[in-house]
């Protein structure tokens, strides 16, 4: 049995066909798993993060009345609970006891001397002349002072007054509240039933471990992501000069075009967040500390920025959002299917005017590019603005000290939509060298 020359050349391209397919599967399917873990992780940290800048939110820190009271009242009842004067403040405090025995002293003295109109005010005057020397009680003044300083000073007196004071404390805590204390105890509960946590701080401690290993594995999804994207287009300047592949490889190619889509425009690709990191000022001697008040936090995707607008109930808003869902969402799906129809279908499909200038005219359409600019332009300035603004908080004096935070970022679905909008124009590139049709160049 001898094999035809001639059919050997078609079973070599034959072969090479189906590597190179299954090689592109390979490559796609490991797009499409890291761009789902991507979308994936992204949704997850977004939830984690809103979760974080509620129960952080400044709503219930710095503006909450209970926060305040809970703080004041805490630092009031240390410095009652630790109460005791020293040797000086002891001095002080006789001085002052003994100008106020002096003064009553002559008052008093003042009182009795005055002229009496009545027979009984007239005998206290002549009975108080006779048998009291203002003099000698007022050398006496230091003597009852010191007493009054020791009586002050003992273990029950003191006691006394701590339970007097702590008892007006707690009458006032009671009575100091405002109408966050419901929202904030259903926050509390509803975080600490949802992460395993006991309070907010334990919250906080858990979630920021838990986001930096998110961060990382979201960036590494990104990154294999585009790899497999790269090592695809890698593949059409291995086999450029093959052109019997190039309808292969186009059409799987459009699938990743597809997939990069698909997770541009659902992963979030903006978050704004401003926070005060610190705030701390000295009250009676102790720190008074807020930390980590959550000014303002949004994440959005593309698809996400969509709906918000056309919720809204100005007319404007929902035009401006059905324009991006128009033509940076269903024009750029239009024109990838456009192309693959060009490619594959027969002639008459394949040279419909429709088709054609779906895969050849309608870039000038297609808004993918500028919503990319538009979208830096938009975080270069929201970036500047509350750098701006936050700056503005940042104090740092004796008595009181604020750190603020600017942690707006792009995330990682922006880069993925970036990628999309590059692998798109090397399509058409590729596409107008591949066609067979020399009007279509």
């Amino acid at each position: 049995m001898t094999t035809d020359p001639q059919n050997l050349p078609a079973k070599k391209s034959g072969l090479l066909n189906i590597i190179l397919i299954f090689a592109l599967i390979i490559l796609l399917g490991g797009e499409t798993y890291y761009g789902n873990r991507l979308r994936s992780l992204s949704i997850e940290r977004e939830q984690i993060k809103e979760d974080y800048s509620m129960i952080n939110n400044i709503t219930f820190g710095l503006f909450s009345v209970d926060q305040w009271r809970e703080k004041i009242v805490t630092v009031v009842n240390h410095q009652v609970s630790d109460f005791s004067m020293t040797r000086k403040q002891q001095r002080e405090l006789q001085v002052q006891v003994e100008n106020q025995l002096h003064d009553l002293v002559n008052k008093a003295v003042a009182q009795i001397n005055k002229p009496q109109k009545t027979f009984g005010g007239k005998l206290k005057k002549f009975a108080f002349k006779q048998f009291v020397d203002p003099a000698k009680i007022q050398a006496q003044v230091p003597s009852f002072a010191k007493t009054i300083i020791t009586k002050i000073n003992s273990p029950a007196s003191k006691k006394r007054l701590k339970n007097i004071a702590t008892s007006k404390l707690d009458q006032l805590e009671k009575e100091t509240y405002d109408s966050t204390i419901i929202a904030s105890n259903s926050v509390t509960k509803y975080i600490a039933k949802k992460y395993s946590v006991s309070d907010p701080l334990a919250f906080n401690k858990k979630i920021n471990a838990e986001l930096a290993f998110i961060n990382k594995a979201t960036y590494n999804a990104a990154f294999a992501m585009l790899g497999c994207v790269l090592v695809a287009l890698a593949l059409w300047l291995i086999v450029r000069k093959q052109i019997h592949l190039h309808t292969s490889l186009f059409i799987i190619s459009l699938l990743f075009a597809f997939v990069l889509l698909a997770v541009g425009i659902t992963a979030p690709i903006i978050e704004v967040d401003a926070r005060i990191h610190s705030l701390n000022f000295m009250l009676l001697g102790e720190k008074i500390v807020f930390e980590n008040q959550v000014l303002f936090f949004q994440s959005k995707s593309i698809l996400g920025i969509v709906e918000v607008l056309i919720k809204q109930p100005k007319p404007d808003s929902i035009v401006i959002g059905v324009l991006i869902f128009v033509f940076v969402i269903i024009l750029p799906v239009l024109r990838m299917l456009g192309r693959g129809i060009h490619i594959l279908a027969a002639n008459k499909l394949g040279d419909n005017q429709v088709v054609k200038y779906l895969a050849f005219e309608s870039g000038k359409w297609d808004m993918a590019d500028v919503m990319v600019v538009g979208i830096l332009m938009t975080y270069i300035g929201l970036n500047g603005i509350l750098k701006s603004q936050l700056s503005n908080l940042n104090i740092h004096n004796d008595f009181l000290t604020t750190v603020t935070e600017n942690n707006t970022s792009l995330q990682p679905g922006y880069f993925i939509f970036v990628g999309y909008v590059a692998y798109a124009i090397m399509l058409s590139f590729i596409l107008k060298r591949i066609s067979v049709k020399p009007e279509q160049i």
